[in-house]
């Protein structure tokens, strides 16, 4: 018993005495170190008393490689024992030795320093050590390839971006972003383990993508497919981890032209070139069936060699609305070339019927695309629309549809059958109504679709007003009822339609104002109400003569295709040379030329009488015979008009009022 007790207290105070004996105690830290990258830390290590340093000794040395990092002997450093990768980097505090505080301070912390530290310490008696571990060397190292890229436009590329991190891929939140231009545009957004394709701007956001297979191996590079002229620049991946962060760049740099844009640069040269040549054979041209062929020509194959050049711009560079209005607007404006064209009267039965109602098609077919395009826009955000909304904007889409589709049908049995019956009566009365419908309708859809929902109500309220007018019958009743002159009457008309086309075009600015491409859509819809304009003018005074139709021609299918084509042209070349458009928005300058020439066309049918009077009374003065003219079916105008209608533009006076309306009368019936 007496045996076993002194066993235990041996175990027991054996340590004790031993800790006692030694004379000192090496103390390290109580937690594992977390070193930034490229930083500075200290390893602490000291004893509890202070040591004789003629007798000590410390010695740093890492465990895992044995690998000496510094010594203190004799009362001094000894660099020279260090090992080379911590020559330099590694230092005691000197002045802090001799009150026993052997700790160490390594500088421009390496990823390789992470690891074990012992530091031992020696006196003449005896010698203690401690353990310092370096856990973790906080890092976030971004780099890039060495070089630029360059590429050419239509290609797939990739923006290199790899990350070094402590920290693990899934918990790091990277973007990327184009950071030239007028202000950062955001590209594609990973922010931890998830790829925000919303965060993308739209130019982006069906083209870019992460190599998700290697993303945990650090490699966040960006694949930017189909890249355009517009893409040229300088891109930033920036790469966030706590309170680290860092980025590199990547610049895509002579974006060289696609096998695309050539072919859209010959396109556009090609209608240039086609519609000269073209309207040069058909003015050369003696035979009456040639001529007629190559005004077909002419109205016809440069506006669809236009439509194939915004087509294939539209699959590189430009942008849903952008191509699919300016595609549509090149292939339906031959209607209306179609209906201004010289020999347009000269062809018989429905045939001419069918010219007279192209210009009717082409508006019902040209509101049914810009109105569906529109409608895929408020798609887009109609999420933070409410159900009702949503339903109701969908039932107004729904009834312009439904009014274009009867106006079509309406006016395609009209061009192949030409016969009277029930059947065509409702639908002509329903085309009328739809006609007149339309421009109110689409301005509800808009500001409701778009955010102005108040402003709707507005135009509700004005819709029986604005009906009321549209179907007023400026031809008879303002003849009958208010005995006007036939210039006041269209003069009259012509006031009318301006007030209502500025209302229409200051109201899509109102509704589509925090659209991006408002301006765009702006002209398109000017020159839509234009259409609508020469659509309601052939219902409120019949069938009307379009004069000087050869030189129509000429501006239409030559001028104002020549236009299209070296807008088109500059625009390429111009983001070929800078990367950004010109422009920005083709429409902006697509539609205002076609608005003028349209507007010109409008004019020349309106103030028709005056040119066809000043014409015929000139060739009665002259002597030339009418009949060899192109309209052969005009007679001379009442040689009391004629005489009425002075050189310097002025009229006699008269004091017989009647006989002047009886002149006027007579004319109108023979020119109508």
């Amino acid at each position: 018993m007496l045996c076993l007790n002194m066993q235990l207290h041996k175990c027991i105070f054996g340590p004790v005495l031993l800790m006692i004996s030694s004379g000192f105690i090496v103390k390290g830290p109580s937690d594992p170190l977390v070193v930034p990258l490229g930083g500075s830390v200290v390893l602490p290590c000291s004893v509890d008393k202070p040591l004789a340093a003629d007798t000590l000794k410390v010695v740093w040395i890492r465990t895992d490689s044995n690998t000496l990092v510094h010594v203190f002997h004799s009362g001094k450093s000894i660099s020279e024992a260090q090992f080379k990768d911590f020559q330099n980097r590694a230092d005691f505090f000197s002045e802090n030795i001799q009150h026993g505080n052997f700790s160490l301070l390594l500088r421009d912390v390496r990823v390789e320093d992470k690891g074990f530290y012992r530091c031992k310490v020696y006196s003449d008696v005896d010698s203690d050590e401690a353990l310092v571990e370096i856990k973790a060397v906080e890092r976030l190292i971004v780099t890039r390839s060495a070089h630029n890229i360059s590429a050419f436009v239509g290609e797939d590329v990739a923006l290199n971006c790899s990350v070094d991190s402590h920290i693990l891929p899934e918990d790091l939140e990277v973007s990327w972003k184009k950071t030239d231009g007028d202000g950062d545009v955001f590209v594609l957004t990973y922010p931890k383990s998830t790829t925000l394709l919303e965060s993308s701007d739209e130019r982006y956001r069906d083209r870019v993508e992460f190599f998700t297979d290697e993303i945990h191996r650090g490699n966040f590079s960006l694949k930017l497919r189909s890249i355009r002229t517009e893409d040229k620049g300088v891109y930033m991946c920036l790469v966030f981890a706590g309170r680290l962060s860092a980025n590199t760049t990547v610049e895509l740099q002579q974006l060289g032209f696609s096998v695309i844009h050539i072919f859209v640069l010959f396109l556009c040269i090609s209608a240039c070139v086609s519609s000269v040549v073209l309207f040069v054979l058909w003015r050369s041209s003696q035979d009456a069936r040639t001529a007629l062929f190559f005004q077909m020509c002419v109205v016809s194959a440069p506006n669809l060699i236009m439509f194939f050049a915004f087509l294939f711009w539209g699959v590189t560079e430009g942008f849903l609305s952008e191509t699919v209005v300016c595609c549509a607007h090149c292939a339906l404006r031959i209607l209306l070339l179609l209906w201004a064209s010289p020999h347009s009267e000269r062809f018989p039965g429905n045939r001419k019927t069918a010219l007279h109602c192209s210009i009717h098609l082409e508006y019902s077919l040209f509101t049914n695309i810009i109105y569906s395009v529109l409608f895929q826009s408020f798609r887009e955000k109609s999420l933070n629309y409410s159900e009702s909304d949503r339903v109701l904007i969908t039932i107004l889409f729904g009834i312009m549809i439904l009014i274009c589709i009867i106006n079509i049908i309406f006016l395609l049995a009209e061009m192949i059958i030409n016969q009277d019956g029930h059947v065509r009566a409702i639908l002509d009365f329903v085309s009328d109504i739809g006609h007149d419908a339309l421009p109110p309708l689409q301005l509800i859809f808009l500001y409701y679709a778009f955010g102005a929902a108040s402003q709707a109500l507005f135009y509700i309220g004005v819709f029986p007003l604005f009906l009321t007018l549209a179907r007023y019958n400026w031809k008879d009743a303002c003849l009958n009822n208010m005995k006007c002159l036939r210039s006041a009457r269209r003069g009259a008309w012509l006031v009318f339609m301006i007030v209502v086309t500025f209302i229409m075009v200051y109201s899509y600015l109102i509704a589509l104002e925090k659209e991006k491409d408002c301006f765009g859509w702006t002209c398109v819809a000017a020159f839509l109400q234009i259409l609508w304009g020469i659509v309601v003018l052939k219902h409120s005074f019949g069938d009307l003569d379009l004069p000087f139709r050869r030189n129509v021609c000429l501006i239409g299918s030559v001028g104002v295709v020549s236009v299209d084509s070296i807008a088109l042209m500059a625009e390429l070349i111009q983001k070929k040379i800078t990367g950004d458009r010109a422009v920005g928005d083709l429409r902006m300058v697509v539609f205002p030329c076609e608005c003028v020439f349209a507007c010109s066309v409008l004019m020349l049918v309106i103030f028709e009488p005056y040119f066809k009077n000043q014409h015929l009374c000139h060739q009665n003065e002259t002597g030339s015979d009418p009949a060899n003219e192109s309209n052969q079916n005009h007679h001379v105008p009442n040689e009391e008009v004629c005489h009425q209608m002075l050189p310097n533009g002025q009229r006699q006076n008269t004091n017989n009022e009647s006989l002047e309306m009886r002149s006027l009368l007579q004319t109108q019936n023979n020119t109508t």
